[in-house]
């Protein structure tokens, strides 16, 4: 992985692939995306790893590629495909437990239309997540930082997926039939389903509303335990310049096998975003994540992970295809999880900047 110099402190965040800025050849469209990053903790790891349930913008201390890709898009009348490879440190952290060949797979999928009068659609492959309203993409994200209800959710899935959206557009529904939680292979042992539904409103141009499910098991079938997840969120402009978005997110796994007895956690998160003008906005978020029991976020430590976050970040926009970010954010945990000075502390503290590019 070679590494990009920047002068000072810089960190690389890309913005959202456009049309004008890919190669199209009806009906092939071939694009790519490049993200950087620096990131400064505090609380100075000598390993240069950040907290482990940081799966993104996760080294300290150094000059990194978060996520690039290059993609190959191809849609035509009743079919449609894509192709993606990857490198950064969000695909070495996040896919570290896949086959090696697929480590660098970001999207690989093709779809059918079904329906000669309803736009109803099959998927199948490696597919974007249907949880959540943050993405590995940089600047699909109103923060530069994945939330940590973001970081402990699924990015991605492999699976099959019916879709159907509605003549309107107010209307996507979807079921899918999947492998698991974030997984491209089924974990060793497992033969069992795995099942998720995503349903969203937009009743107006100002307001999405989003409600998604998982339902399955993550440990072997001899050991089976089920775990059922929702996540909700609301994304509404309430002016011009002036936008919020409410998430949260709450599941439940079985203690173990054959069992009622289930551990609970849950996340909730609000963000702010304002738009001082066409090149510069800024964002504010606060969010809790709790999972005493260990179930997403494993600690030793008697009141497990109980930890409540604050960050702002300022976005300049140099050009229409590039995104210059830097972003300040604390994290407050109720038991010392976290390090200060080669200490157990209860804090953790941290910027990030990035810069991008799409084209």
């Amino acid at each position: 992985m070679k590494k990009v110099v920047l002068f000072g402190i810089v960190v690389l965040g890309i913005s959202n692939l456009k049309a004008q800025d890919s190669v199209k050849i009806n009906p092939l469209t071939v694009s790519a995306y490049i993200e950087a990053y620096y990131c400064y903790d505090l609380s100075n790891p000598e390993n240069h790893e950040r907290p482990s349930f940081f799966y993104s913008y996760n080294r300290h201390n150094e000059v990194n590629l978060n996520l690039g890709f290059i993609k190959a898009n191809y849609s035509k009348d009743k079919i449609r495909a894509n192709f993606a490879l990857m490198a950064g440190t969000y695909s070495q952290y996040n896919l570290s437990g896949e086959h090696p060949i697929f480590q660098h797979l970001f999207e690989a999928n093709i779809g059918v239309k079904i329906s000669k009068k309803a736009n109803v659609w099959i998927d199948a492959g490696v597919m974007p997540s249907h949880i959540g309203f943050e993405s590995a993409i940089g600047n699909d994200c109103w923060n530069l930082t994945r939330s940590m209800l973001a970081e402990n959710s699924p990015y991605f899935e492999s699976g099959v997926k019916l879709g159907f959206t509605s003549k309107s557009e107010k209307v996507y529904f979807a079921a899918m039939y999947l492998n698991g939680w974030q997984h491209i292979e089924k974990v060793t042992g497992n033969n069992t389903p795995a099942f998720g539904t995503q349903l969203t409103l937009k009743p107006s141009d100002k307001t999405t509303l989003n409600w998604s499910t998982f339902i399955g098991n993550e440990k072997p079938d001899s050991m089976m335990q089920w775990r059922y997840f929702n996540n909700l969120y609301a994304q509404i402009k309430l002016h011009k310049k002036l936008g919020v978005t409410a998430g949260f997110d709450v599941g439940w796994e079985q203690m173990k096998k054959d069992t009622s007895a289930y551990n609970m956690w849950y996340s909730p998160v609000l963000i702010l975003q304002f738009k001082a003008s066409e090149k510069l906005r800024i964002a504010a978020r606060g969010e809790y994540y709790s999972d005493e029991k260990g179930v997403i976020i494993s600690t030793p430590t008697p009141n497990g992970f109980q930890t409540l976050g604050y960050s702002l970040n300022l976005d300049c926009l140099p050009a229409d295809n590039m995104l210059f970010r830097i972003e300040g954010r604390m994290l407050q945990s109720k038991d010392e999880i976290f390090l200060m000075d080669k200490k157990p502390s209860k804090e953790n503290y941290f910027l990030t900047t990035s810069f991008a590019i799409s084209f």
